[in-house]
This record gives structure tokens, C-alpha cells and sequence, in this order.
């Protein structure tokens, strides 16, 4: 069959300033033609660079490019193109149209005040003369193929009234209304959530068979990896380190690198991952003491958090003529606990009330009914009548780790103004005393004092990470909510951030609600895990007794979903229910629930608890 893509000895460096950055060394390797090529590499390896290269999307004027990138075109009698030798205009005939990118942020990539219809038809204006009408009924056609439930409602919906796992369909469906020959899809499915992204990933398989599609996929991610592609390609700072199948990559590495990558990655079987967590530096406690000396925590292993049969519900907006307003149950009848230097698990999709719960603990929202009870040095109490200095001195106890560590810190500020703000919001400290206490945080959280003057653009991901986690542990917080934590980092800096955070729980006793929609990584961190689906907790248990024995139809999907990076053992998507693992309503028997209905609990193991009608 040949190849489609031929990229030979590939260089690109980046001019700044008089000086040429390298980003990619002599990389070679070929998409054949019908099949998957994945690029897997951690950030900066120059994943991206290469995947824009071929869309002959880097900057000319600050880019350059060595090698060739050579493109054979079934439509065109295999006529080799050389790709980065081609001027803007006749690029612009083969973007698009004969060669397509799905980028990685759809809400990014899409302009929000142009509807999903109006950007489909705006392709195939532009590349293939179209009417209005045949247009449309293209654009719609391709809506309804890539699983869109009302294709002709989606026409006329803007991006930002998707769910992230339709703005994806919507993104494939951008690529794809062309029929390109090529696809390349830079990290498609990393924003979403398991059971979305196992969907994602068998509809791009079904459309590479259905379509003749070559793809050249970038990921981070071996377990899609294992999931989608025939062949892998191993970048490290822009060099290729391994080449070969996708069963002698990911069964027998031979590069230490490669070997590294997969040691990182959290698995559902076996043993857990083994974190190795840093221990807190005594000096730097030290430093700190004079600020953490009012912790009011209990002692280890009795109750920090209480939460009771708290529901928190929102009004839907209406839509359209003589429509009217609904609720939406966000948080119906949730109760769990939370022991104080214990990590507790709190896991499910996007939507499905983990960060409205999390929102109820910090008080950042009230609660419509239920209470929330922390210890106050004596016993529990309400936090539902805190207000001024008291909420105040709550939420100093209970500290927040956001997901994006890129939108979570403010770019005009420095390092070392960031970790300071809670001592300045709490008016504690001299100007001096607020410097060395930064400088202490940052020894505890692994980076070195002298970056405290820089801003977050000087930082990576996993940086940034660290000194998000700096800010919130700068106060002596008796509970961190982490909300999805490492969702946005390579495997290898997540296992970082992963031992980080097990160390501060170790060391200082600062309990951990660790929230995500990957059950790998919070078997590798937590002692007990919740399950959270429409609101409601539907399954919980110490964390070995539900990754061995779980009950509820949801659990068992979200166990399905998880790519496993073995090629082997490929998702199960039977156990997805077509898409419907969380819906209540399509549960099988005990466990279907109706709207508003609250759960009862079952006992079915020791300490494992599972919701019934």
C-alpha cells in the first residue's frame, strides 16, 4: 500500500532574539498509508512542532526547518509533494482538504460566536465550491456520522453549548468534512473524561476503516496508545529514542526511556503504582511553624469532614418561546467522611456534581439542605452558619489545588507573590518574614528559592503545578481538595506531583480529597474511594475492596474505560452501555434511579457500600 506521510531528517529550531532553539533533531519515520502512527512523547519533546510542521503551521518567520516532509496523495496518482517546500496558497488548497488537524482544545481551536453549522459549511465553501444547500445537508450528514444524538440541532448550536465530549465529535467532525486522506489529531482526547475518551477512540477507529483514513496521532498516553495505533513513534527532546509496533513497544521496550514512561503510568491490575514520596524538609517546617502553630486538626485517622445528606440544586436557564425554567440537581443526598491525614478518593465524569461538591465543602457555595461539620479543636461543627472572620479562618483550614496549573495562576505576578498572597490576605508577617516563608514552600514543594522571581510563563506544567500546591499549603491547611491535579500532565510529572502530594500527607498530616475521573491514578493515591454519578455517591469502599469487587453498573464502566497500555487487553466497551453508564434512568435493576430520587445504601463488604433504588 505504500506510505502516506515520509517525514526524512526533520530539524526545526525556533529564532529568538539572534539564537535558534532546537526543538527537533533529525527526526524520521513514515504513516502508512490506512494505518495509525502514534507520537508519544512527554511536553516539550516536540510532539506538537512536528504535527504542525506537517500542516505547515510554524511560523516562517521565526522557524527553521530542515529535512523533508513528503505527502502522497491518493486522489492526485501518488504525486509526492514535499510539504515544507510548498508556498501559502497552494498549502492552503491542501489544508483542510487533503491533509487535517484535530486539535487538543476544541473551546480553544473554535471560535465562540460562530455556529457548528456555519464553521462546517465555511470549509466546504472555501475548498470544494459548494451550495448553500448541499452544504448543509453535507455538514449535517457529517454531524449525524460522528455520533452526534440531534445532528440537525447540533447545525445550529455555538461551542460553547456542547459538553467537551460533543465539542470533540464536533472537532473530528471539522477535520473529517473534507474527507481528507491524513488526519492529524494532537492530543484528542486528553481533556475528556474516560468513558468519553473510550467512545471517542472507537469512533475514530470506526471512521479510519470507513473513510480510508491515515492518522498520525500525539499523545502522552500509552493506554490509548495501546487502544488506537499500529505503530509508535518515542520522541525525548526531539529525538526519536524508539520506533516499531505497537505490541514491541509497549510489551518490550528497549530504551530506557520508553521503560521509564511505562514504569509512570498508574494501572487498574497488579500491584498499585508505588509513589516515592519526598520527605518535608525540617528546616523548612521549621520556618513555617510560627504560621501552621493554630492547626486545629484531630488526630490521625479520626473524623476531619463530615458531610450529611447534602443536596445543592441550580435553575436552568429557559430556552426559546414559552419555555420555562427546570432545576438541576447538582448534589442530591451525598454523605462521606473524611479522616484526618487520610487521602479519600472522589471519582466520575465531568457533570457529575465532584466540583459543586467540593465547592459546598470550601463554603465557596451553600448548601440548599444537609450539613458539612469540621473539627474546631473540641468536636464537629456546622460550617453552614460561618460568616466574617470565622468563615475566614475556615477556609484557611480547608485549601484548594486547582487542575489547569497554566489558568490557575495570575501571570502578572511573581512566584514568590503568589505563594505570599495568603499571608498577605491573612495579614501575617513583615514583607522579610513573608519572603523567607515563600522561600520555605518552595523548598517543601521540590523547587529552588532562587525561581521565586520569576513569573508562571518561566514555569512548566508540572512547576507551575508545585507552586499551585505551595500557595495552598502555605497556611498549614488541615485538608487540600485537589481537583483533578495531575489531569493535565505527562505521566512522569504526574507521578511527581502524585509522590508530592503523598509526601505533604505523610509528613505535615494534611488530609487530601483528591478528585478525578481516573480511577488508576486514585487507586495509586487513595486509602477510601467514593463514586460519584447524577449527583449522587453511588458506590463506595476502601480502595482494594472496589478495584477487586465492584458492585454498581457505573463503577464497572468507569474499570472498563481505562486504557490499559497493553494491546492486549483493548477497552471494553460493551460495559459502556452504549454510552448510557451514566444515565440513572438506564441502570439495570436494583440500581436504576428517577430523577430526584435519592439513593439507600446496600452493605456488601466490609466498609463497601453500594446505592439502590
Amino acid at each position: 500500500m505504500g506510505d502516506i506521510l515520509t517525514i526524512e531528517n526533520l530539524t526545526a529550531g525556533f529564532r529568538r532574539d539572534g539564537y535558534c532553539t532546537p526543538i527537533l533533531n533529525s527526526v524520521s519515520f513514515a504513516v502508512p498509508r490506512g494505518k495509525t502512527v502514534a507520537i508519544v512523547g512527554e511536553s516539550g519533546s516536540g510532539k506538537s512542532t512536528i504535527g504542525n510542521a506537517v500542516l505547515g503551521l510554524l511560523p516562517a518567520d521565526k522557524t527553521d526547518i530542515g529535512g523533508r516532509i513528503l505527502f502522497r496523495d491518493p486522489l492526485d496518482g501518488e504525486r509526492e509533494v514535499e510539504l515544507n517546500s510548498l508556498g501559502p496558497k497552494l498549502f492552503r488548497h491542501l489544508r483542510g482538504r487533503r491533509i487535517a488537524m484535530a486539535f487538543q482544545e476544541p473551546s480553544a481551536a473554535f471560535s465562540p460566536v460562530v455556529s457548528m453549522g456555519s464553521m462546517l459549511c465555511e470549509m466546504l465553501h472555501m475548498h470544494e465550491r459548494l451550495s448553500a444547500d448541499a452544504a448543509k445537508k453535507r455538514a449535517i450528514e457529517m454531524l449525524d456520522h460522528v455520533g452526534f444524538p440531534d445532528a440537525n440541532a447540533a447545525f445550529r448550536r455555538y461551542p460553547f453549548e456542547l459538553s467537551g465530549g460533543l465539542r470533540q465529535r464536533a472537532m473530528l467532525a471539522c477535520a473529517l468534512i473534507c474527507r481528507p486522506a491524513l488526519v492529524v489529531a494532537d492530543e484528542p482526547t486528553s481533556a475528556l473524561d474516560v468513558t468519553v475518551q473510550a467512545l471517542a477512540l472507537k469512533l475514530l477507529s470506526d471512521l479510519r476503516g470507513e473513510m480510508g483514513l491515515s492518522l498520525l496521532f500525539i499523545t502522552h498516553d500509552f493506554g490509548v496508545v495501546a487502544n488506537i495505533a499500529d505503530r509508535v513513534v518515542v520522541l525525548r527532546h526531539g529525538l526519536v529514542v524508539e520506533e516499531g509496533s505497537v505490541s514491541d513497544v509497549l510489551k518490550a521496550p528497549r530504551s530506557d526511556y520508553a521503560k521509564s514512561l511505562l514504569a509512570a503510568v498508574p494501572r487498574l491490575e497488579g500491584q498499585p503504582y508505588v509513589l516515592s514520596p519526598p520527605h518535608a524538609s525540617h528546616q523548612a517546617v521549621q520556618t513555617l511553624s510560627p504560621v501552621w502553630s493554630k492547626r486545629l486538626g484531630p488526630p490521625a485517622g479520626t473524623p476531619l469532614i463530615e458531610v450529611k445528606d447534602l443536596s445543592k440544586s441550580f435553575s436552568s436557564r429557559a430556552r426559546g418561546p414559552g419555555a420555562t425554567g427546570d432545576t438541576v440537581d447538582a448534589v442530591l443526598g451525598v454523605s462521606l467522611r473524611i479522616n484526618a491525614g487520610e487521602c479519600v478518593g472522589l471519582v466520575g465524569e465531568s457533570g457529575c456534581g465532584k466540583s459543586t461538591l467540593s465547592k459546598l465543602i470550601l463554603r465557596v457555595l451553600k448548601a440548599d439542605s444537609g450539613s458539612v461539620s469540621v473539627y474546631d479543636g473540641a468536636r464537629m461543627s456546622s460550617i453552614s452558619d460561618l460568616h466574617g472572620d470565622a468563615l475566614k479562618a475556615y477556609r484557611a483550614r480547608v485549601q484548594y489545588v486547582f487542575q489547569d496549573p497554566f489558568a490557575s495562576l495570575n501571570p502578572r505576578l511573581s512566584a514568590e507573590e503568589i505563594v505570599s498572597e495568603p499571608f498577605v490576605i491573612h495579614k501575617m508577617g513583615t514583607k522579610n518574614q513573608r519572603l523567607h516563608w515563600a522561600a520555605a514552600l518552595f523548598e517543601l514543594v521540590g523547587l529552588d528559592r532562587a525561581m521565586l522571581v520569576r513569573h508562571p510563563n518561566a514555569f512548566s506544567g508540572g512547576q507551575r503545578q508545585r507552586i499551585g500546591i505551595a500557595r495552598a499549603i502555605a497556611l498549614g491547611p488541615d485538608l487540600l481538595v485537589c481537583d483533578e491535579p495531575v489531569s493535565a500532565l505527562d505521566v512522569s510529572v504526574q507521578a511527581q506531583i502524585l509522590s508530592l502530594l503523598e509526601g505533604l500527607r505523610q509528613d505535615l498530616g494534611i488530609a487530601c480529597l483528591f478528585v478525578s475521573h481516573n480511577l488508576a491514578v486514585v487507586r495509586a493515591v487513595a486509602s477510601r474511594v467514593y463514586v460519584m454519578c447524577g449527583g449522587r455517591i453511588v458506590e463506595y469502599a476502601p480502595t482494594s475492596e472496589l478495584f477487586a469487587n465492584a458492585r454498581h453498573p457505573y463503577t464497572i464502566a468507569l474499570l472498563a474505560a481505562n486504557p490499559e497500555p497493553d494491546p492486549e487487553r483493548k477497552l471494553d466497551l460493551g460495559a459502556l452501555m452504549q454510552g448510557r453508564a451514566s444515565d440513572p434512568s438506564a441502570w439495570p435493576e436494583p440500581y436504576r434511579l428517577t430523577r430526584g430520587a435519592k439513593a439507600r445504601y446496600e452493605r456488601v463488604g466490609d466498609g463497601h457500600f453500594v446505592a439502590v433504588a
